[in-house]
């Protein structure tokens, strides 16, 4: 018999987990075809969400958990699942019940067909504000049109994963972690899934503007190097605008004796020039950050507790 693993990283889902419970016990127990586990992966939750883990792992033994020391991420927080996980596949789901779980029978069928990865795409996006959404458009723009392969839009992640690619996922050990460009990166058997997005059944988000703005600059110098070319470019195309001024101001003080004029003028290319090296500066920087932060060659994730006897 095969077995699926369910994936649900959880941060301060004291209010999700019992709802989402119900929802997967009735689809175990109605897909009696497969071997299931879910395993959640408590990423240093503040309130009572590990204790209500413990008591549904009590109450439920297709229930294993890993309880991080701290809160790492919701990307480090997948790679411990991507570690932990024991299923033939695995699908990844949000404990807020906004990607619903009636869609995995589906993921399955696909599955069952020979596709390694089935990936759900948002035809709407919940409740979600113009603004965040228009500007989630245009990064994926932005990853995709730099990128040298394809960056699906409006993909999540909500998926169902072979264990061929739980296994080279569990090979990409880098700390400063983009998985929706890696789920694209390690290419194998692809179907895509349409469906609607709903709201949180509880609680609040824990992505606010800044951790999303973070998380939009991970992507980008995770899997571009395209802002470092920009800033050459822009460089290039300054310094050759800057030649062709000084060939010009030079002809009309030799040949014309025009005096050279304009303070303004000095004072606002002066600020152009260093806005324009402040900002590669500042691209170079996200960069050697990035680079500083791999030497050191630190874990991505520190677990206290698996299934509430193996300490790692």
């Amino acid at each position: 018999m095969k077995k699926v693993s369910i994936l649900v990283p959880c941060y301060n889902e004291e209010k999700s987990l019992p709802l989402l419970y119900p929802e997967l016990h009735f689809l175990m127990d109605n897909n009696t075809s497969y071997e299931w586990e879910i395993l959640f992966v408590n990423d240093g939750s503040k309130d009572n969400t590990i204790n209500i883990i413990k008591a549904l792992r009590a109450a439920d033994k297709r229930i294993n958990y890993v309880d991080l020391t701290r809160n790492f991420g919701k990307e480090n927080a997948m790679l411990a699942g991507f570690d932990y996980v024991t299923g033939d596949c695995m699908v990844i789901l949000d404990a807020d019940l906004q990607d619903p779980p009636s869609l995995i029978p589906q993921m399955l069928e696909y599955w069952e067909q020979g596709y390694d990865d089935v990936y759900a795409k948002r035809a709407s996006r919940g409740k979600e504000s113009w603004l965040r959404r228009k500007c989630s458009l245009i990064f994926y723009q932005i990853l995709d049109k730099s990128s040298r392969f394809d960056i699906l839009p409006n993909v999540g992640d909500f998926r169902l994963l072979d264990r061929c690619c739980i296994n080279a996922l569990k090979n990409l050990r880098e700390s400063e972690r983009y998985t929706k460009g890696m789920f694209c990166w390690i290419g194998y058997r692809k179907k895509e899934i349409i469906f609607d997005r709903g709201d949180r059944a509880a609680g609040e988000s824990n992505w606010n503007f800044w951790s999303l703005s973070k998380l939009a600059v991970e992507g980008i110098t995770s899997f571009t190097t395209a802002p470092l070319r920009i800033a050459t470019i822009i460089g290039g195309i300054v310094a050759f605008f800057a030649f062709i001024l000084i060939f010009y101001y030079s002809f009309k003080t030799i040949f014309c004796g025009d005096e050279v004029k304009g303070f303004t003028t000095i004072i606002v290319a002066v600020l152009l020039m260093g806005g324009i090296q402040l900002l590669a500066i500042g691209i170079l920087g996200e960069y050697t950050g990035r680079i500083f932060n791999e030497t050191k060659k630190r874990p991505t994730y520190l677990a206290s507790y698996y299934n509430e006897s193996k300490l790692i």
